[in-house]
């Protein structure tokens, strides 16, 4: 018998927890090196503990705090949590690891069991430093990321599964290839706004339709980077957030489910297209904040492929299942539009941090003073991660 999720113990969660730091590196100026081209796959600059540090140190720069006062540390699994309190002279009473939303649950679970009051979430990435596989025959050996790639029949790359949800999603919708260019372009533009992001060059939907296939459908322009970066956040109690910089931004809602079935053979992506999690989510996360999708003023969603948008969107009730296509057409999701998405650029266009740059560019929207990046009168984002099976999403709200 399935067990639901129990509403009434998540609802008092809502804004006990606040973001009161957050910190990036610089993804284009660490991205292109001295002479302004990109730097070679493979040419060592940083480790990933190094990239993490300056992360952290900007964040509590930001939130106006010193190390000692962190009492929880979340480390991405790019990290050790030992390792990196050794280099960093720190010692939590509490530490816990994973992506970047399970690790905003996680800590915001332990400030309110009591276990600490102030957690750093760390990440660091030195992937183009260390000329990191995501497809190909190096990860074909039994690694931490094969155990969803069909390497025996030369599926050995997240692309080529993202490829055959697309198609599919093709076939039953009517979904066209410029409509998925939509995404690419819309995030470009906000990558242009955005003097972080490793991409500076607007696209346009001919550059999309031009550009070559990787795995077919998917283009060039529908994967995500690969570059060096860190990236950190400050959570605080929500009664001591006011000692802290800036405004606090709440976190006012999440939500978790996972399709742990079958999720090896493909199911949960190609059988639909993760709605079964993304509705369990939306039934948390909305309830939980108090408000609804159209209530969001910013959305962001994980896009190491651009077709992830298109399931999201749909997933979480933003449009019918199957109408993503046109949803995402003229300019409905650049900033200016009906729903901002990936206002930083995302992991298209600013800087592939598997899902943690999307959270300091929320929290910025929301505190506002981004410029021509702005979203006007953002009030209330979302974030939405659904890889391998997973499903989890933050609403964030703008703190008084």
């Amino acid at each position: 018998m399935a067990v639901s999720f129990d509403r009434e113990r998540l609802g008092p969660l809502k804004d006990t927890v606040a973001v009161v730091g957050v910190g990036e590196t610089d993804y284009g100026a660490d991205y292109r090196g001295a002479g302004g081209k990109a730097m070679a796959k493979g040419e060592v600059r940083y480790d990933s503990y190094t990239l993490a540090s300056r992360a952290l140190k900007r964040a509590l720069d930001d939130a106006g705090l010193k190390k000692d006062e962190i009492d929880g540390l979340c480390t991405g699994p790019t990290l050790s949590s030992e390792r990196a309190c050794e280099l960093w002279g720190m010692n939590p009473r509490w530490s816990g690891s994973g992506d970047a939303a399970q690790c905003i649950i996680e800590a915001a679970m332990a400030i309110n069991c009591g276990l600490c009051t102030t957690v750093a979430l760390v990440y660091g990435n030195a992937q183009r430093s260390m000329d990191t596989a995501y497809g190909g025959s190096r990860v074909t050996g039994g690694g931490i990321t094969s155990y969803f790639y069909y390497a025996p029949w030369g599926l050995t790359s997240q692309g080529a599964l993202y490829a055959l949800l697309f198609q599919r999603h093709k076939l039953l919708y009517g979904t066209t290839d410029e409509q998925l260019g939509a995404i690419a372009v819309a995030f470009r533009k906000h990558a242009c706004m955005n003097p972080n992001a490793v991409m500076q060059k607007p696209i346009t939907i001919e550059d999309y339709m031009k550009a070559p296939y990787v795995a077919e459908p998917l283009r060039l322009f529908d994967y995500c980077l690969i570059n060096d970066g860190g990236v950190a956040i400050i959570l605080r109690r929500a009664d001591m957030a006011k000692d802290c910089r800036q405004t606090p931004v709440m976190v006012s809602g999440f939500g978790w489910s996972e399709e742990n079935v079958d999720a090896t053979q493909l199911r949960p992506r190609l059988k639909d297209f993760y709605h079964t999690a993304h509705r369990e989510v939306a039934a948390q996360v909305y309830p939980m904040a108090g408000v609804g999708p159209k209530d969001i003023d910013v959305f962001a969603t994980y896009d190491s492929f651009s077709v992830h948008l298109l399931a999201s969107l749909e997933g979480f009730g933003f449009c019918k299942e199957g109408e993503g296509g046109p949803f995402v057409q003229n300019g409905r999701i650049e900033i200016g539009g009906e729903l901002p998405c990936n206002t930083s650029g995302g992991m298209l266009s600013e800087s592939y941090m598997q899902s943690w740059n999307h959270q300091p560019e929320l929290v910025r929207q929301l505190r506002g003073g981004l410029g021509q990046r702005q979203v006007q009168g953002a009030e209330v984002a979302q974030y939405v991660h659904d890889v391998a099976g997973k499903c989890k999403s933050i609403i964030y709200t703008k703190g008084g």
